[in-house]
């Protein structure tokens, strides 16, 4: 008999919504209301930017592995160069003294008394 479906397309709910807030919010409270709103959207889509760039940051300096390392000298020269160190001409020792003077451990050299 009576069909009484809402057949109202996106345009007509952006409407109603607005016409629903300037009810509710009247029309002095609307601007504030629309500029709080702008803020919220603008700090978030700040924070979700900084994330993403420090996601980047992230994977652009951890080494990429594509195989098991077999051998101590793969496993040092993997180290040194994670941290932006050139392993060229440097002994198994010197990566290990650089290893540790860069995350902050002592080595274990002994101290000469003069």
């Amino acid at each position: 008999m009576f069909d009484y479906s809402l057949d109202i397309l996106g345009n007509e709910w952006i409407i109603i919504i607005f016409v629903a807030l300037v009810l509710i919010l009247g029309t002095n409270q609307l601007p504030n209301a629309a500029r709080k709103l702008g803020k919220i959207a603008y700090e978030f889509n700040k924070a979700k930017n900084e994330v993403q760039s420090q996601m980047k940051n992230i994977s652009e300096t951890t080494p990429n592995i594509s195989a098991p390392v077999e051998t101590e000298r793969q496993k040092l020269e993997t180290m040194v160069k994670s941290l932006g160190v050139s392993v060229e001409e440097k002994s198994d020792e010197e990566l290990r003294k650089i290893i540790a003077n860069r995350i902050g451990q002592k080595t274990d050299e002994p101290e000469s008394k003069t």
